[in-house]
């Protein structure tokens, strides 16, 4: 009887750290971010200091995470 409440303590314990871990990670982007003439954004990534921006016209525009500028243009050729 008492393993078996030790053993529920420690599933619950562990269950709640790793809740708590990860509820700190939410992602943060700006409200508005500036895109090229006619570009739509797809898809958005973000890395630890950078986000990037996966258009419908197949070009992924990287931007810095800090200053909102552009920092890299990748086209994806078909």
């Amino acid at each position: 009887m008492l393993l078996t409440a030790v053993m529920i303590g420690g599933v619950l314990v562990t269950f709640a750290l790793i809740v708590i871990r990860l509820s700190d990670r939410t992602p943060t982007l700006p409200d508005q971010v500036d895109l090229p003439d006619g570009a739509k954004a797809q898809a958005v990534t973000i890395g630890s200091n950078w986000y990037a921006v996966v258009t419908d016209d197949d070009r992924i525009l990287i931007f810095d995470k800090t200053t909102g500028r552009q920092r890299q243009e990748i086209v994806v050729e078909p």
